[in-house]
This record gives C-alpha cells, sequence and structure tokens, in this order.
C-alpha cells in the first residue's frame, strides 16, 4: 500500500467533500458522487498521477489518494494489471462508488441467500457489468458482495471513494 495524500484544492476531494457535505443519506451520496464522477473523468479535465498507471506485479495495487477523517471518507485508486481481480468480498458494512480511469473492469455482483453458523455462507451471482473510461457504480450495504477483476490484457486503474476508512473487509472462498 502506498500513502500519498492528494492535496485539498484537487477536483477530485472538492467534488466528494460537497457530495458527503451535502448528502442527506448514502443512496443520496452514492448518486451525487457516481453522476459527478462520470462527468469529471470523461471531461478529461483530471488526470489522475502517472505512477497510478503501473501494475505492481502479480497482484492489484490499492494506493491511498486522499483520506477525509472530519467527513468520513477516503479514496483508494486500484491499479490492476492483466487478468488480475479480487476473491469475493464485502466492504465490512462501507458504501463505495468505483469509477473507472483507465483500461475496463469487470464487476460480477453476488447476494448473500444463506449463512449457517459463522463459516458457512452461499451465495448467488446476481449480475456482470463491463465497466470502462467514464463508468462508475455503487455498492450499497447490505448489496455490497462483489468480485472485481481486469479482463483484458491491457492495465486498468479505478477509483475507489468508500464511506469510511476501510481497513478490512470479509474475503469469501
Amino acid at each position: 500500500v502506498e500513502y500519498r495524500r492528494m492535496v485539498q484544492a484537487h477536483p477530485l476531494v472538492e467534488l466528494v467533500d460537497r457530495a458527503v457535505s451535502e448528502g442527506e443519506d448514502v443512496e443520496h451520496i452514492v448518486d451525487a458522487l457516481r453522476g459527478q464522477l462520470c462527468t469529471l473523468i470523461r471531461s478529461g479535465s483530471v488526470q489522475l498521477p502517472e505512477r497510478l498507471a503501473h501494475p505492481t506485479g502479480d497482484h492489484y495495487a490499492r494506493r491511498l489518494l486522499h483520506r477525509d477523517a472530519q467527513r468520513g471518507y477516503s479514496i483508494i485508486a486500484m491499479t490492476w494489471g492483466a487478468q488480475q481481480g479480487t476473491s469475493l468480498h464485502d466492504h465490512a458494512g462501507l458504501w463505495c462508488v468505483e469509477s473507472v480511469w483507465q483500461g475496463s473492469i469487470e464487476v460480477l455482483q453476488f447476494e448473500l441467500v444463506e449463512r449457517r453458523g459463522e463459516a458457512l455462507f452461499r451465495f448467488e451471482k446476481r449480475g456482470t457489468m463491463q465497466a470502462g473510461i467514464g463508468s462508475a457504480g455503487c455498492l450499497i450495504p447490505p448489496h455490497e458482495y462483489h468480485v472485481i477483476r481486469n479482463p483484458s490484457a491491457e492495465p486498468a486503474v479505478s477509483v475507489h471513494i468508500y464511506g469510511g476508512d476501510m481497513t478490512f473487509c470479509n474475503v469469501f472462498e
């Protein structure tokens, strides 16, 4: 994990500050962020640092771009090499807006349909979304179970805005 903080006046930070500060509830916040992120990315007026375009090797990279403890959110850039992806996981109860800045990603959504005790879970696949540059989606608990992967041979970069500091998540095998 690489930690570098974006400057306060960055347009991406300003966009998130505004949406989170004006948001009355989670759905309002994620809807505002999703639409505004798509517009921002497609305008080409904001470029992510060049260092984010480079994969790290055999696994995807998570890089902290900004954390705002006062407003309670964090912005993480994820760089995906060819065919790299996650296991089935959740966001430990945090909402998230995911946007694609370079390449494409595939999001497979799952629903928890059965839980037996502490260790047995049954999921059913609910859909797959192909997301290209300028697209954004969201996850709102309890509908947060998913797999993300880069389906292509070219690197991809996505930016994830979390409604908190995601220090852990649950991974399912």
